[in-house]
């Protein structure tokens, strides 16, 4: 039998991997729980994960790609779209549900003691099923418009990561923060519709003024959807400002982190 010791003082620590580790079958059983869940009693089931991110691009195809002619260079218009809507799609889903995830699971919260981080980071295998069936499609849409394997291909996991943590690191602030300020329940949705449009998934960087551009890259998701086009398509090559945007990222996700943890101690009563 595992010894656990709790120490109420300890509100400052860093969290211990090996504990969290030691939950793991907490942790796979919250994503089971919530993947069943999401698509339980529902008539198209999985197919909803491709309807929402396909009509949307239906959308900007026809308002961007035609209407207004945005130039991709040589990326086809519904490559460049997919490609953001994807990582856009998985970084919105973590940042809602993650966000609200404590106080979906305050009953427990309550009851009994575990690693609270466990309850954030479990949305994250849930919402990797909808991004994996989504980026299945780009890659057929690939093969149709002729783009096959580049050698940037291989650091496309790195940027997967990055897209997991990023979506991550908002979503741990905020599921700390809603317990005590519940208007982020509120706020987090309209939050989501405006980032969409200030974010590069409709639109290139390059129509972005150049004396913007700082301000624009503390997204931290404009450097990883120009990660992933760079690895899929082979356009610009990250840059300094991609690389504040990744740091921004990291930032917000240690600094996320370390309130989750000071909140940790009150969450039980806050709730």
């Amino acid at each position: 039998m595992n010894k656990v010791v709790i120490d109420a003082n300890n509100k400052w620590s860093s969290y211990s991997l090996k504990e969290i580790f030691s939950y793991k079958d907490l942790f796979l059983l919250l994503a089971y729980r919530d993947f069943k869940v999401r698509y339980a009693q529902t008539v198209l089931g999985f197919l909803w994960a491709f309807l929402q991110p396909a009509t949307t691009l239906v959308i900007f195809t026809l308002i961007f790609g035609k209407a207004i002619k945005v130039d991709t260079g040589n990326i086809p218009y519904p490559l460049f779209a997919l490609s953001g809507l994807a990582a856009w799609t998985y970084f919105s889903f973590l940042m809602t549900n993650a966000g609200s995830s404590i106080i979906g699971a305050q009953a427990m919260v309550q009851k009994v003691y575990f690693p609270r981080l466990i309850i954030p980071l479990s949305k994250a295998i849930v919402g990797f099923v909808d991004f994996a069936i989504v980026f299945f499609f780009l890659f057929v849409l690939m093969i149709y418009h002729g783009f096959y394997w580049r050698v940037e291909m291989l650091f496309l996991p790195i940027f997967l990561v990055l897209n997991i943590l990023s979506g991550l690191s908002v979503g741990i602030w905020l599921s700390a923060l809603t317990i005590r300020y519940r208007d982020f329940q509120n706020i987090t949705p309209f939050a989501v519709q405006v980032g969409m449009y200030l974010t590069p998934i409709a639109y290139p960087v390059s129509l972005i003024p150049e004396k913007f551009k700082l301000i624009y890259y503390l997204n931290p998701m404009t450097g990883i959807i120009e990660g992933y086009r760079w690895c899929l398509f082979g356009s610009n090559p990250p840059d300094i400002f991609s690389y504040l945007s990744i740091l921004v990222m990291f930032i917000l996700l240690l600094s996320g982190m370390f309130y989750f943890k000071k909140m940790e101690s009150v969450m039980s009563d806050i709730i």
